[in-house]
Parts: structure tokens; C-alpha cells; sequence
């Protein structure tokens, strides 16, 4: 049994979710020392079964509650590898975020711009400095070009939407305190960040405190319709190889990730996948079982192969803490209706498969924290690569729904690349969307994906990278990809 989740010190509503990022792959956690992976999963990402978690906040405590006041961030050095002229500032709030500010040089909140950044995830581990270091590296083109750039590390591990909202919100609150009003504030959310962005900007809409919104690769379908495909992908893996769990182990409903206290770490699930796939080594090595199970997976759950482990390791730990902390133990992944297609034999794939229905409290409770209503009151502006492997850009159709649902289709612009990529696309990319986004908010120019073309084109000379805008693309259904099922 795991500690229960320490309580959040800000006045806001606490309400558990997940940390992470979809960029740092679970089979990283491979070649972590032992007792640090034990930790992550035990404590942070997934495994916490002791006590089923408090309900969901109302959609309004977190707005409404006064703003604490929070320490001064202090002056520290920049991570490797960004300008020698950049000014470095971070700290750890009050609820227990580690925090970093960037600021180009000679910067001032009256002539200059804020882009507050919500990491991709989630992230299955204690709070870390190195979390947001690692992301200011990744997205330094953004102090680059001439913008701040802030992030929190979030407060907690696991797949908690709405938590790590708070933490984005209470980053740009602290900015605002110490540093003053910037000119925008540009909010950007990156992977599973991009959820936390667009729920943020829900949460926090009296006032309007972000002026825009940017959604980069955004896993945006909601968190009850975006893992559907990782359940699958969990039942189909288990047909086709039968060691997760083993014979041997108890057995568990799928949909449950792991059992509270299971002691399996990401690097024994690793040596099992590459035991029944073969994944550790070149396709031309693999035994004709393992390169059938491998084409097997790829074809009827669609995801590359390239991603496979990080999915099923997605699948299994996020999946545990989602049902031990995020649902009150309820299932929110079903798959009754489901039809698989695309196997040797799919009568009796689809006949052999295991099956559960969905539990429709646990949907809607997972629901309140993680999916999206489309209730953004300002502009919002989306990338999403059309070749994607980790959040599919069919996704990006059920956002769309989502914003028109709301009666917000008119403050939504999505543009699509032809890349292959989820954590980065290109330097130029980034540029023309935020140049895009300012100019629809400051002088009322509503872009359009030919527009953010062009200005990709022109960033160019002053970014080397490149630009692979698709603007007539348009994403398929959701349905298309992930087989449709019943739904409470």
C-alpha cells in the first residue's frame, strides 16, 4: 500500500491527477536505478490503493478562491544550452510546484509577452526542478524569439487535470505578483498539458487572465474517449501473449492497469513485451510468432510500432492510477460493442477477448477532471502533427465537436504538418502559431492555417528548422481509428 497522496497546501479544492508527459516515455523508466522506480510507481504515478480519493471539486472552487500569496522567486542559473544573456528565475510554491521563469534580455512586462507553458504527461513521479529545466530546454525557442516563458512542475503525480491546472494558474498568479502584468498572456499547453490548458482556461475564464490559448499536439479527445485505444491495445496484447499478467500471477480487470500494491516496475514489463513481441531488437530477428503478434497489434489498434511499449507502459501504469485515485475505483475504460478489425481471424479475436462495461459514476467522475467542455472564452489556436504516434490527430475532430458543442467553433483554429512527431516539431512551427495568436488577439486577424503557413515561411530566416503546414488536411473521426463502443 502506497501513502495517500499529500494534501495541496494553496486554498484551492485538491483533486489528484497525473504529473507526466507523453514526450518522456514510460520506457525510460527502464533504466532507472530500482528504488527510484519503485517510488514512481509506487507513490507518484499509479499505485496508491489505500483509500478511493475525495470527489471532484464544483467547476467554480478554484476560481473563486482567493489567490495565496507566494514567495518571491529567486534568481538561479539557466539550464545548458539556452542564451548566455537569458535571466533565470524559479522557485517551489506554496502547494509544493517547483517553478521556472525565463526572461530574455531586457524584457518588461509592459512591452513584453508571457507564454505560461503546461507540460505534456502525465508524469508519474514526485515534483522535480529537472521536470521543468528539461521542458525550458525543449521549448527554449520561445525566450528565443522574445516571449517569457514560465511552467510548474505540478504539485503532484498522476492523471489529474484539473490539479495541474490549479498549479499553471497559481505560476501565473506568482509571475503577476513579483514581476509585474505582462503585455499577453499566451497559454500553452503541450501533449497531455494541452487538456490542462484547455481546462485551465475553463476554470479560470472570470476575467479572462490568459488572452489566448495555444494547443500543441494536444491529447484533447478528453480523458474518457483519448485512452479507449490503450484498453485495447492492454486486451488485444493479453489474447496475443499472455504474460500481463501472467498465468501464474493473480488475476485483474484490465481496465484497473495494475492491482493496488503490484510490485511490477516499467523494466519487467519491458522484458515481457520484448519476450512476446520482440521489440528490443531489429524486425529481421524477431521469430515469425513475434513479427505476426507485432503486425497483429499495429493493424487492428493502429498505433506504430515505434510506440507500442510506451503505450502498453501508458496503459498499465497510468490506467492503475486513474482507477485507484481518479475514479473512486469504477471503471472508466469499456469495451462492450467494440468490433476488432484487422487481425488474422478477427471472429475469434473479437470472441476471445475480454470484455467490460464501463461504470457510468466512475465515467463521470473522471469526466469532471479531465475532459474538456469547450467553454474557452477567448481565442485558441492548435497543432497537431497528421502523423502523430503518441495522441492520435483524429483527436483533434472530437475537440473541434467539443468547441462547437460549447458554441465556441468560431474561436477555434486548427492547423496540421505533415510530421511524424509529438514532443517537437520544429522551431519556425512554434513561431509563426504564436505570431499568429497575437496578431488574431491584438488586432482581431483571425488566422488561417494558410496564413499560419505563410508565417512559418517567413520565420525561416530568423530560425532555421522547416515548415510542413498541411493547411487543406482535415482529421478523420475519432471512430474512424479507435473502434466505437457503448457508452454510458
Amino acid at each position: 500500500m502506497t501513502a495517500h497522496p499529500r494534501p495541496r497546501a494553496a486554498r484551492w479544492a485538491a483533486d489528484g491527477t497525473l504529473a507526466g508527459r507523453h514526450g518522456a516515455s514510460p520506457s525510460a523508466l527502464a533504466t532507472t536505478a530500482p528504488g527510484q522506480v519503485a517510488a514512481w510507481v509506487l507513490t507518484l504515478t499509479l499505485l496508491a490503493g489505500c483509500a478511493q480519493p475525495p470527489a471532484p471539486p464544483p467547476a467554480t472552487s478554484a476560481a473563486a478562491a482567493p489567490a495565496a500569496a507566494e514567495a518571491a522567486p529567486q534568481p538561479r542559473p539557466c539550464p545548458k544550452g539556452l542564451p548566455a544573456d537569458l535571466r533565470c528565475l524559479g522557485g517551489r510554491d506554496s502547494a509544493g510546484a517547483f517553478y521556472l521563469i525565463a526572461l530574455p534580455a531586457g524584457w518588461t512586462p509592459q512591452q513584453g509577452d508571457l507564454v505560461l507553458h503546461a507540460h505534456g504527461g502525465p508524469f508519474l513521479g514526485a515534483p522535480m526542478m529537472q521536470r521543468v529545466e528539461e521542458d525550458l530546454q525543449r521549448w527554449s525557442i520561445v525566450p528565443r524569439s522574445g516571449d517569457a516563458w514560465a511552467a510548474s512542475s505540478f504539485a503532484q503525480g498522476g492523471v489529474a487535470v484539473r490539479a495541474a491546472a490549479e498549479d499553471t494558474e497559481r505560476l501565473r498568479r506568482l509571475f503577476v505578483q513579483h514581476l509585474g502584468r505582462p503585455r499577453l498572456t499566451l497559454l500553452h499547453g503541450q501533449s497531455w498539458g494541452a487538456s490542462v490548458a484547455a481546462r485551465a482556461a475553463e476554470i479560470f475564464s472570470a476575467g479572462k487572465p490568459y488572452d489566448a490559448v495555444l494547443l500543441t499536439s494536444g491529447v484533447l479527445a478528453g480523458g474518457t474517449r483519448a485512452y479507449d485505444f490503450r484498453l485495447d491495445l492492454r486486451l488485444i496484447y493479453q489474447y496475443l501473449c499472455g504474460n500481463h499478467p501472467r498465468p501464474d500471477e493473480p488475476a485483474y480487470p484490465l481496465w484497473q492497469g495494475l492491482p493496488a500494491g503490484s510490485t511490477l516496475t516499467p523494466a519487467e514489463l519491458r522484458r515481457r513485451v520484448d519476450d512476446c513481441l520482440g521489440l528490443d531488437r531489429p524486425a529481421a530477428q524477431r521469430t515469425p510468432a513475434q513479427a505476426l503478434r507485432v503486425k497483429t497489434l499495429v493493424d487492428v489498434v493502429r498505433v506504430p510500432e515505434r510506440s507500442l511499449q510506451s503505450h502498453l507502459a501508458w496503459g498499465t501504469f497510468h490506467f492503475q492510477d486513474i482507477a485507484l485515485h481518479r475514479s473512486g475505483g469504477g471503471n472508466v475504460f469499456g469495451n462492450h460493442g467494440a468490433y476488432y478489425r484487422g487481425s488474422a481471424d478477427d471472429e475469434a479475436l473479437n470472441a476471445k477477448v475480454e470484455r467490460y462495461a464501463a461504470d457510468p459514476a466512475a465515467v463521470a467522475r473522471f469526466a469532471a477532471d479531465a475532459d474538456p467542455t469547450g467553454l474557452i472564452p477567448v481565442p485558441v489556436l492548435t497543432v497537431h502533427a497528421i502523423h502523430d504516434p503518441t495522441a492520435f490527430v483524429e483527436m483533434e475532430h472530437r475537440f473541434a465537436q467539443t468547441m462547437t458543442g460549447a458554441g465556441r467553433a468560431d474561436a477555434l483554429v486548427q492547423t496540421y504538418t505533415d510530421h511524424a512527431e509529438h514532443s517537437y516539431l520544429s522551431d519556425a512551427t512554434y513561431v509563426a502559431l504564436l505570431d499568429a495568436l497575437r496578431a488574431w488577439v491584438r488586432e482581431g486577424r483571425k488566422p488561417t492555417p494558410q496564413a499560419v503557413a505563410e508565417r512559418c515561411a517567413a520565420a525561416l530566416a530568423r530560425f532555421p528548422s522547416d515548415c510542413r503546414f498541411r493547411p487543406e488536411y482535415q482529421p478523420p473521426p475519432l471512430d474512424s481509428r479507435v473502434a466505437p463502443r457503448e457508452r454510458p
